[in-house]
């Protein structure tokens, strides 16, 4: 049984003042963990606390879960007969299963996946093997649904984790056994919670090393700056989770910033699918439906970090994004000043919501309770571009 990726090597660049490569092995002690980052970089990492890649994967405590374990605020009918009720114990916070009002089985939340902002889901230990719980918290609803994906009526509780799923909620799991490409066992020990900075920025425990031995060394050794990667490679570091349905060719976590995705996955681009007929999904898909968009292919230069300082939460700051879009499309240019614009009051603190607009996933559509037909969470689609039928309404409320 091997470890995962240990013995996989990757030449990282190490941004120091020679400019060379250092081989480093990508595994659990290459991290330092965020909180080592705090010392030299507090205001950055205080900030980053509040988005949600540090919210995303942590630990099941009551201070990471959206939703309610207060009674008549805390249950999931599956049927008349079948409940799930959520409960605090001495041992942790549960998902308790009833059937006619008797105890079946009561399994511990163990992690939480999710930051909230769309909801968020469980997972449970058992031994050295990671499962998705059968309920879900939707933020939407402000209610707990059945998980998405998940079968209508049934409680199920057998759904396995895989790397592939922690390498967009955590910055690193090591993991064992099954095959190199898809472990099935975790180290309960040996993970790293949250979209952390290493996730961006590479394993840095030799950087933690060379800064805290060297403190007067001002240029950064042994980390990677994103932004001296080429354009590609800054692309590639939020397409790992942000770049729809990819097929690994080398095990999960072996990427890091500064390598090149595609030697690590075959990556689907949606180039045959239709983004008119509505096929493509929104949710985890934005690198494929930015490279899509006319903002993107005419220019040379456009990167995620181009709209998004992932440091800080500028979620619902839609003023904000569109002051970002002014950078290129100024409101006093003849270009913008187009009949539909000049119908719209505040146009210029508009953008997002018209060319940009939150549309229904199908990856995240839960049954909430009661209801036949799932309902789906609303994200933004990163499709840039015209959508006669969410202008017309935004026209409409003009009147």
């Amino acid at each position: 049984m091997l470890s995962l990726v240990v013995s996989v090597f990757v030449l990282v660049q190490c941004m120091n003042n020679a400019g060379e490569k250092i081989e480093q092995v990508v595994n659990f002690a290459a991290y330092a963990g965020s909180e080592k980052c705090m010392s030299c970089h507090k205001d950055v990492y205080d900030k980053h606390l509040k988005t949600a890649h540090f919210l995303t994967g942590q630990p099941a405590t009551e201070n990471f879960i959206t939703g309610s374990f207060k009674k008549d605020s805390n249950s999931y009918y599956y049927s008349p007969d079948i409940l799930v009720q959520m409960q605090k114990r001495d041992s942790g916070l549960y998902q308790v299963i009833y059937y006619k009002g008797e105890e079946k089985m009561a399994i511990r939340k163990d992690i939480v996946i999710g930051s909230g902002v769309m909801g968020q889901s469980f997972l449970n230990w058992r031994h050295n093997r990671l499962f998705q719980m059968p309920v879900t918290y939707f933020t939407a609803a402000a209610q707990w649904s059945n998980s998405p994906g998940f079968p209508e009526g049934k409680v199920m509780t057998d759904r396995p984790i895989t790397a592939r799923c922690l390498e967009c909620h955590v910055t690193y799991a090591e993991g064992s056994g099954g095959d190199t490409l898809e472990p099935v066992n975790f180290s309960r020990d040996k993970i790293i919670y949250s979209v952390g900075c290493e996730k961006c920025h590479g394993p840095a425990a030799k950087h933690v090393e060379f800064q805290t031995n060297n403190p007067a060394v001002k240029t950064a050794s042994f980390v990677i700056n994103p932004a001296k990667l080429n354009r590609q490679q800054q692309l590639d570091v939020c397409a790992v989770c942000h770049g729809g349905k990819m097929q690994k060719t080398k095990p999960s976590f072996a990427f890091v910033p500064g390598k090149n995705l595609a030697d690590y996955f075959i990556i689907d681009s949606i180039n045959n699918l239709s983004l008119a007929g509505g096929e493509v999904e929104m949710h985890g898909n934005q690198y494929g439906l930015l490279r899509k968009s006319k903002c993107f292919t005419a220019t040379s230069t456009m990167t995620c970090s181009s709209c998004h300082n992932i440091h800080e939460n500028e979620r619902g700051k839609t003023g904000l994004f569109s002051a970002r879009c002014m950078s290129c499309h100024p409101s006093n240019s003849a270009g913008f000043k187009t009949a539909t614009h000049l119908l719209v009051t505040g146009i210029e603190k508009k953008c997002i919501n018209c060319h940009m607009p939150a549309q229904e996933s199908r990856a995240i559509a839960v049954y909430l309770q009661g209801e036949e037909k799932p309902k789906a969470a609303l994200v933004r689609s990163h499709f840039v571009g015209m959508y006669p039928d969410v202008t017309k309404k935004i026209l409409d409320n003009e009147k």
